[in-house]
């Protein structure tokens, strides 16, 4: 049997069919054995009803309440305050990548991304309008919200 060293504290716990094993995120020298399981693992299955979009409409509202003020700068705020934030605009989150945010407006298409140091905004030259190609502008988090809001709305 394999011996893994990892600290008491910072648990993460994984399990597959044969073993759990519990990792650290922090290495020290205090030792966990793989330990065989007898727990079956389940897959979940959802189902959408329009009583869980009552219920996830409520979390939504809750973090648009918990909004720092407009004229604070967006490093201020959480991620969920921002998520909620770009759904009350109008972008829906894109499925391959859950950094990236894009709208549909009557006059442009854009894609937002949040990046690690900035905020950039890609209008999109397949949307309508006549844009020659995609036009980028890049926003520090350092920026307000409202400041931010006006531009990205403002459209290219």
């Amino acid at each position: 049997m394999s011996t893994v060293f990892f600290s008491v504290s910072n648990f993460i716990f994984f399990s597959n069919p044969k073993y759990s094993v519990r990792y650290s995120i922090t290495p020290k020298a205090t030792p966990f054995r793989l330990v065989p399981s007898s727990r079956r693992l389940a897959t979940p299955v959802f189902s959408k009803s329009s009583e869980a979009e009552e219920v996830s409409a409520a979390p939504e509202d809750e973090w648009l309440k918990r909004l720092p003020d407009k004229k604070k700068p967006l490093y201020s705020h959480s991620l969920p305050c921002i998520e909620a934030w770009l759904r009350s605009l109008g972008f829906f989150q894109s499925r391959e990548d859950r950094a990236v945010w894009l709208i549909e407006k009557p006059e442009w298409h854009a894609q937002l991304s949040l990046d690690v140091t900035d905020l950039y905004v890609r209008y999109l030259k397949t949307g309508p309008g006549n844009l020659e190609k995609d036009m980028e502008r890049r926003f520090s988090y350092a920026l307000s919200r409202e400041d931010i809001e006006n531009a990205v709305l403002g459209g290219p």
